[in-house]
């Protein structure tokens, strides 16, 4: 009888996982994903729908375009986990599995910043990234602010591509001189484990006029007013919110979590249960949280089940590399090279912007569109 193996969540890591099963293994191996969304984005499209008038439904893959011997999806809502059992409860039954895969992502805490849902604009979400597409098309003079509300965060560059590309965007309408835009950040720096993507980030800030507030962030959102952490306070007219992240709630509900989010051993991904990972977003594997580095722990954790299935020898481990893109604004792409556990230090590379890495970073996109979704 073929081994179950059951991936909850079908982002970059589960998609990532399941393909590579399909490909290895085919129907040696009944594989099970499941997820409650109807199809897949890629977050960068977030700012595409913010910036560039793109709607949700064009940036969106239906899974049911997924097609891959050995693999079925499945539209479900998650209600419980047992990992010790390795058996997973929805709102259309139970699945017991062999081999568990916890790929669930992150969730925003928009509570833990009161006023932010009542008074500003989160657009970590794509249903939010929509939304903001509105006020910010309203903008046309007074104070912006940009501001992260937690660390973690998703994608760290994603909030300094909102502010070049709001700057941009002013400008085009001719209104930038009416705005002012102020970023606030958690983060001593852009991009930490990169001072020369940093150091270029700031650059940009200082040559389009926007304050970067580095070391704070904000902690609640009254009407006009939003209030930081040392106590104070900045206006605003359009306040661009990144919400505390945490871990799904059904995953914290299951008692696997440990300061928000699943544990997992950097090299294997293995959480402390038997037969049980975790990958991306949902883990804490001692990388960025980004979809590059979801879909490269899920290459490790296929290449460690396939060795087991079929008996062969110890998969590589889990090296954190990653390069991640960054909109410096005016059709300009940087590439920052990330490296966090391969080697003495984290460290990060920086590519300058260029026209040729918006060539490379549509690749990206489409390499996966085939490769996840035959497309």
């Amino acid at each position: 009888m073929s081994k179950k193996v059951v991936v909850l969540g079908a982002g970059f890591g589960g998609l990532e996982l399941s393909t590579m099963l399909s490909e290895e293994l085919g129907d040696e191996v009944a594989v099970t994903v499941i997820d409650r969304n109807d199809g897949f984005s890629f977050g960068y499209s977030k700012l595409d729908l913010m910036f560039r008038g793109t709607s949700l439904d064009s940036v969106t893959l239906p899974y049911r375009e997924v097609a891959k011997p050995g693999v079925r999806l499945l539209k479900e809502e998650i209600t419980a986990i047992d990992a010790r059992n390795r058996s997973v409860t929805t709102d259309a039954g139970t699945h017991e599995a062999d081999f568990l895969v916890i790929a669930l992502g992150a969730d925003y805490d928009l509570a833990a910043t009161p006023g932010l849902a009542e008074h500003g604009n989160e657009f970590y979400s794509f249903k939010g990234a929509e939304r903001a597409a509105g006020p910010i098309a309203d903008f046309d003079s007074g104070n912006a602010v940009i501001g992260v509300c937690g660390a973690p965060f998703k994608c760290p560059p994603a909030p300094s591509e909102c502010a070049l590309m709001l700057s941009d965007q002013l400008s085009r309408r001719g209104v930038r001189d009416q705005c002012e835009i102020t970023f606030v950040l958690p983060l001593p720096s852009p991009v930490p484990p990169s001072p020369e993507t940093s150091t270029a980030l700031i650059s940009e800030f200082e040559a389009r006029g926007i304050r970067f507030m580095s070391g704070r962030r904000p902690v609640k959102l009254d009407a006009g007013e939003v209030t930081l952490d040392d106590g104070s306070t900045l206006p605003f007219d359009l306040f661009l919110g990144v919400p505390k992240h945490q871990a799904p709630q059904v995953v914290i509900e299951s008692g696997i979590t440990e300061d928000g989010y699943v544990t997992v051993d950097s090299a294997t991904l293995k959480t402390k249960y038997e037969g049980v990972y975790a990958v991306g977003d949902v883990a804490t594997a001692g990388v960025p949280k980004a979809g590059v580095f979801a879909e490269g722990a899920a290459r490790v954790v296929a290449r460690e089940l396939i060795a087991e299935l079929r008996g062969g020898g110890d998969a590589e481990p889990f090296d954190g590399r990653g390069s991640c893109y960054i909109e410096f604004g005016e059709d300009q792409i940087a590439r920052v090279d990330i490296d966090f556990l391969s080697g003495p230090e984290k460290s990060g590379v920086f590519n300058a912007p260029s026209l040729e890495l918006r060539d490379e970073k549509d690749e990206f996109g489409s390499s996966r569109k085939a490769r996840w979704f035959g497309l």
